[in-house]
C-alpha cells in the first residue's frame, strides 16, 4: 500500500508538469500563427501548428495522470494506471493528424511560382520559442524521470524536439531572406516529417505497453536475481508485464521436493521481496515446483 501511495503522489507532481506544457504551449502556438500570418511564413505557421498539437497533446497527458490516480474499483481491479499510456497513444494521433495537414500544405506551397521571403520578425519569433521551450524540456525533464512518468517522458521528448525545430525554422527563414524564398517551404515539409516521426515512435512505445509488451532484458534481469536465492534451484518460466510504472511479474521456480509447506511459502516471500528492492517491482506472484 505504501508503494500504491507513493505513486499516487509522484502522479500528482507530474501534474505540474503537464500544466506548465499547456500554458507555455498555448501561448507560443498564438504568437507564432498570429505572426506567422502576418509574416508569410510557410516554416513559422507548420510550427504554430506542431505546437497546437503539442497543447492539446499536454492536456491529454494531464487527463491522463488524473485518471491513473483514481482507485481500483469493481471493473479495474488493478486500479486505472494505464490511462496514463492511453494518453500517450491519443497524443500520437493527434499529431499524425496536424503532421500529414502540415505536409500536404507544405509541399503545395512550395510550388508556388512566386514566393516571397518572410518578415525577419518570423525569426526572431522562432529564436524566442526555441529557448523559451528549452527550458521547459529541462523542467519536465527532471520531473518526468524524478516522478517515474511514462507520459510527461513523452512530452518531454517532443518538447525537445519542438525547441529544435523551433530553432531550425528560425534558422531557415533567416536564411531564406538570401534570395532563397523556397527555404521556408522546406524548412515546414522537414517540420512536418519530424512531426509524423514523433507521432510514430509515441504510438509505438504506447501500443507496446497496452498489448502488455515488456522488455526481454529486464525479464533476464529478475531471472539472475533470483537464481541468487541459493534454495531456488531453476527460474522454469517468468513472464512481465505493466500498469503504467508498476511493474507485475509472475515466475514459476523450482525447488528441492522436499522442502516444507511453511519453507515453500517463505521462499515465495523472499522473491517478491527481492525483486521489489532491486527493481521496484510491485506485484510479485511465485508459483513453486519441485524439481525433477
Amino acid at each position: 500500500m505504501t508503494m500504491i501511495k507513493d505513486r499516487y503522489e509522484e502522479l500528482k507532481l507530474a501534474e505540474r508538469g503537464a500544466v506548465l506544457s499547456i500554458v507555455t504551449y498555448l501561448f507560443i502556438a498564438i504568437l507564432k500563427l498570429i505572426i506567422a500570418k502576418y509574416s508569410g511564413s510557410s516554416a513559422l505557421r507548420a510550427d504554430g501548428l506542431n505546437n497546437t498539437t503539442d497543447t492539446i497533446a499536454s492536456i491529454a497527458v494531464l487527463i491522463g495522470l488524473r485518471l491513473a490516480r483514481r482507485p481500483p474499483d469493481d471493473n479495474h481491479p488493478y486500479g486505472h494506471w494505464k490511462a496514463e499510456t492511453v494518453a500517450s497513444m491519443v497524443t500520437s494521433f493527434i499529431m499524425l493528424a496536424v503532421g500529414l495537414e502540415v505536409l500536404i500544405s507544405a509541399v503545395k506551397h512550395l510550388f508556388v511560382p512566386v514566393r516571397n521571403s518572410p518578415d525577419l520578425i518570423a525569426g526572431y519569433a522562432g529564436l524566442f520559442s526555441s529557448v523559451v521551450l528549452m527550458a521547459i524540456y529541462l523542467y519536465n525533464n527532471k520531473l518526468a524521470k524524478k516522478q517515474k512518468s511514462k507520459s510527461l517522458q513523452a512530452a518531454s521528448k517532443d518538447t525537445f524536439n519542438d525547441s529544435l525545430i523551433s530553432l531550425s525554422t528560425a534558422i531557415a527563414i533567416f536564411a531564406s531572406n538570401f534570395n532563397m524564398a523556397w527555404l521556408d517551404s522546406v524548412m515546414a515539409i522537414i517540420v512536418s516529417l519530424i512531426i509524423l516521426k514523433t507521432a510514430f515512435e509515441i504510438f509505438r512505445e504506447s501500443a507496446f505497453e497496452l498489448s502488455d509488451g515488456f522488455n526481454e532484458n529486464d525479464l533476464k534481469e529478475f531471472k539472475q536475481t533470483i537464481l541468487t536465492l541459493s534454495e531456488v534451484l531453476e527460474v522454469e518460466s517468468i513472464k512481465g508485464r505493466t500498469y503504467g510504472t508498476i511493474i507485475h511479474v509472475d515466475v514459476i521456480i523450482k525447488t528441492n521436493p522436499e522442502m516444507t509447506v511453511k519453507r515453500s511459502h517463505e521462499l515465495t516471500e523472499q522473491v517478491e521481496q527481492l525483486l521489489a528492492d532491486e527493481f521496484g517491482v510491485f506485484d510479485t506472484k511465485v508459483h513453486v515446483e519441485p524439481i525433477e
